[in-house]
This record gives structure tokens, C-alpha cells and sequence, in this order.
């Protein structure tokens, strides 16, 4: 464990959107909270916002700059406890005219990302023989859509580096599972809900049922806090015994 009081918890993309959702809810939980992203300012803003957290510029697709994010949080906390890979990014297109350059992106911040993570923060979990590990995937996971083929290819791909993750790590102290939410209330949503409702000549709430909630039982956004709290669970020694496991957080999907 951790010699700081509170555990010291990184999560990517953790500026906005669900990755603030879940800092929000560790610090609540009593941890520290690293905020890492790829956009300081936007970090900066969700550090100051919250009691126990610090910010960090992290691309997370570039090996030395995780590497280096790494060692600078050892040399200030002494250790890291939770990880939670949450960074992404979207892009959508047909197939044949899908870009290669975005398609390399999106692999690369949201494969490439969580592999780096993993990589180089295990060999510290494996030395204090402790440490837990959430992998953000989606519904995009176990399932797909189209015109998202780099999202969705992603996204099963975090699903099949958990379970591996899982079975090198399952006797050494340290879990690793993923969270695969459905349709989250962010920022990013609401704008589109807006703009597909003045495109469309419909009402938000049609354009929800439309094109977000048609295949949700609940009918409705899951709250960044419901992500959150499944995290903090997963994070906790209640959950120890939880590992290689893809818990879907998605209203019924």
C-alpha cells in the first residue's frame, strides 16, 4: 500500500467529461488524484475545482511522456495505487474514406495509451504488491456501430488488454478490470444533443431518444458520478477478488 494516508490515484483525460466524474469521486473518497491530460489548462481548471488533486500534462499516446509523468508522481507520492485510463477521442467516417492519420490517432490514444499506463506503473504495483487498475472501455466494447471502426476497434482492444493484464497480475496484489458506460450526460454530449435538435427541427429529448437512447431500457444519461462510483468501487478492497472483468455501466444496454 501507499505510505501517504490516502492512495494516490492517476487518471487520464480526467479534465472533463467522465475522467473529472471520476476524480471527482476518489477525492471524495479520500484519495489524491493526479488529473492527467493532454491539455494543461483544461487540467489546471479540475485540479483547482477539487480538495486533494494536482494537475499533469500527460500524451498519453507518447511513451516518454508517460514515462516521465511516472517518475516525477513516484518521486512526490511514493507510489501509485490506482490507475484508471480514461483519455479518448473520436472520429467518424466510412471505412474506405476513414483517414489512416485518424485512425492511428484514435488507436494511439486509446489502446497505445492504456498500454503505456500499464506498462510503466505496474513494475511499482508489483513492488509494493498492491495496485488496481480500471480500463474505460464503452458498450463499444461488446458491440458496434457505424462509422466509428477505429472508436470501436479501440475499445474491444482495452477489453482484450485488461483480461491479459488481469491473468499476469492476479496473484501479485493488483486487479484490473474495465468499466464499459453507456451514453454519459458530458459536455460533448449536450452539445451534440443541441446541435442534431436545431439540425433536425426536433425537440433534445427526441433527439436523445433518436440517436442515444433507442437501444437503452432506461431511457435516459447516466450521470459521469454513477461512472465515478463504480470506479471507486472497483478500486476498493470489496473488489478484490474482481479481476479480468468487463462491468458494463450503461442503463440496461
Amino acid at each position: 500500500m501507499s505510505n501517504f494516508k490516502e492512495r494516490t490515484v492517476v487518471i487520464t483525460g480526467a479534465a472533463q467529461g467522465i475522467g473529472y466524474g471520476i476524480a471527482e469521486a476518489f477525492v471524495k473518497n479520500g484519495d489524491f488524484v493526479a488529473i492527467c491530460d493532454i491539455n494543461i489548462e483544461a487540467a489546471n481548471h479540475a485540479a483547482e475545482k477539487l480538495e486533494n488533486a494536482k494537475s499533469y500534462q500527460v500524451d498519453v499516446s507518447n511513451e516518454e511522456s508517460v514515462k516521465n509523468f511516472v517518475d516525477e508522481l513516484v518521486k512526490e507520492r511514493g507510489s501509485i495505487d490506482v490507475v484508471v485510463n480514461n483519455a479518448g477521442i473520436q472520429h467518424v467516417d466510412k471505412v474506405e474514406d476513414f483517414p489512416v492519420d485518424k485512425w492511428r490517432l484514435v488507436i494511439d490514444i486509446m489502446l497505445t495509451g492504456p498500454f503505456l499506463m500499464i506498462k510503466h506503473t505496474l513494475p511499482y504495483m508489483k513492488g509494493q504488491s498492491y495496485g488496481r487498475i480500471i480500463n474505460v472501455s464503452s458498450v463499444h466494447g461488446k458491440m458496434a456501430s457505424p462509422f466509428k471502426s477505429a472508436y470501436i476497434s479501440a475499445k474491444h482492444g482495452v477489453v482484450g488488454l485488461t483480461r491479459t493484464v488481469a491473468l499476469e497480475t492476479a496473484e501479485l496484489g493488483i486487479t484490473c478490470n474495465t468499466i464499459m458506460p453507456g451514453p454519459v450526460r458530458t459536455e460533448l454530449i449536450e452539445n451534440q444533443v443541441a446541435k442534431l435538435a436545431e439540425v433536425d427541427g426536433i425537440s433534445n429529448q427526441e433527439v436523445l431518444d433518436k440517436h442515444f437512447l433507442d437501444k437503452q431500457p432506461m431511457k435516459r444519461l447516466l450521470e459521469p458520478s454513477e461512472i465515478g462510483a463504480v470506479a471507486v468501487f472497483l478500486a476498493s478492497e470489496g473488489a478484490a477478488a474482481i479481476t479480468g472483468d468487463a462491468m458494463s455501466v450503461s442503463g440496461g444496454i
